[in-house]
């Protein structure tokens, strides 16, 4: 399947769109198995975007045959995400530690305008 994609707002409705369009892009197979560890994941990775990011704000969803479901979170800021250990009373921090333990995989590149944060998850 084609990747389906989405300009997202750089504001704070960005995570609620984002989960929306993954909700209605992924195919039965993937919406059934890995749409919550997903919609978790999503939400970081476009929050981290609209905090430490730069417009525009790019989600990317791909069902990679039945078993994988891949998602994309692009922005204009080249620096490359930096993850850190949060302190225990920090209300941020572990996005991407969470991506970390929840995906299957998980990277970042520099695509030359910006860089892309993407995230595999298996069914």
């Amino acid at each position: 399947m084609s990747p389906r994609q989405i300009i997202l707002p750089a504001d704070a409705t960005a995570p609620r769109v984002a989960r929306e369009f993954l909700a209605e892009s992924c195919c039965g197979s993937h919406e059934a198995a890995v749409i919550d560890e997903a919609q978790l994941l999503v939400s970081e990775l476009v929050t981290n975007a609209v905090r430490h990011g730069a417009p525009p704000i790019e989600l990317q969803v791909r069902c990679a045959g039945e078993d994988r479901l891949q998602i994309r979170v692009r922005d204009s800021e080249r620096r490359a995400p930096e993850p850190r250990e949060a302190e225990p009373d920090s209300e941020g921090g572990r996005g991407l530690m969470l991506v970390d333990l929840v995906s299957d995989a998980w990277g970042h590149e520099d695509d030359g305008d910006g860089k892309a944060v993407w995230f595999t998850l298996r069914v």
